[in-house]
This record gives C-alpha cells, structure tokens and sequence, in this order.
C-alpha cells in the first residue's frame, strides 16, 4: 500500500488487480463495499485490460483532456476484479497529469487505485504529512513531492450511457465536457 501526490490530492494506491490488496484499500479508508474505486494509468494502452470497450463518445475526452483531472468510467473487462468496481461492472480510468505519479506508473507498469488517502467521511489530504497522520502504519511508503493543489477533485464521467452523464463535477466543468 503506497500514498502518493496526483492533481489534486494525495491518492491511495494498490494493484488492482489483486483482489486481497483492493479488499485493503476498503478496509484502510473504512470505505462502504459499494463505492467502486478508480484505477490509474500512465497510458491508455495500459487501460486496455480494464475496458471491455471505449464507446466513441469517449474518444475526445481521452483525446482532450488526459492526461488530467478527468475520470472515464467505461464498461470492466472480465480481468478487473468485482471487488474494485463494487459490483457495477464499470470501471472508472484516468490518465493523471502530476509527473511523479506518471512516472509511479510507468515504473510499477500496472494500474494502480488511486482513491484519496484518507479514511472515508475525512478531509481529502494535500500532504504528505497528512496521510502519515491519518493512516500511518497502514502505509508501507508515503511518496513525498509536497503539497498537492487540493481543490476540486476529478470530474467522473460515465461514458456508457447516452448521452454521457456526469457523476461528479470537479476540475472540468460540465461546459467544456459538453462541447466535446
């Protein structure tokens, strides 16, 4: 389990893959079985073992807005554990901005959770110090780049449906997703 800065706020992160390590993440933020947890990717590339399909409404976000602040929730391949997606079957993706994490990504070369590292109910943290604070032995490593912006959190979008629908407005305002 590592804690490490992305775009907005300090995130949380496992493989995602394995089932045991996600059932951690739940555990460590006292988070509910039924909120799905979204997965990171240096590359969509790397995302093409969690998506069963990229609907082409998706397209020009991934085009215009990743790597960002914007979290695509598409359609799970068999491959994505239940557990992560909390028995949805869609997974949410995003290609982050902040370089450290990219660089987290491309040197682990698996998607790694990126919930905020925090428990559950608590204040999105923006530092290092903070997830230390709040989950301290619970970490194995706190990767520190200082503070985070914090702010709003990512904008989801789930692009199965049509029209797209947004589940969470955040950095990327509604407006500039809709004359995509």
């Amino acid at each position: 389990m590592i804690a490490f800065p992305t775009e907005t706020f300090y995130g949380l992160g496992t493989d995602a893959f394995n089932s045991r390590a996600v059932e951690k993440v739940f555990e460590i933020k006292q988070r509910s079985r039924t909120s799905p947890i979204l997965v990171l990717v240096n590359s969509f590339s790397q995302a093409s073992d969690l998506v069963e399909n990229v609907p082409p409404q998706a397209w020009s976000f991934i085009t215009s807005f990743w790597p960002g602040p914007l979290t695509l929730v598409f359609k799970a391949s068999d491959k994505v554990p239940g557990i992560l997606t909390a028995g949805t079957g869609k997974i949410g993706i995003r290609i982050p901005s902040d370089p450290l994490t990219r660089q987290l990504l491309k040197t682990v070369s698996i998607p790694l959770t990126a919930t905020s590292a925090n428990r559950s109910g608590e204040e999105s943290p923006t530092t290092a110090q903070s997830v230390a604070q709040t989950l301290g032995d619970k970490v194995a490593l706190i990767l520190d780049a200082g503070p985070t912006p914090g702010g709003l959190p990512s904008t989801v979008v789930d692009v199965t449906t049509t029209p797209i629908t947004i589940l969470r407005k955040g950095q990327i305002p509604a407006e500039m997703l809709l004359k995509n």
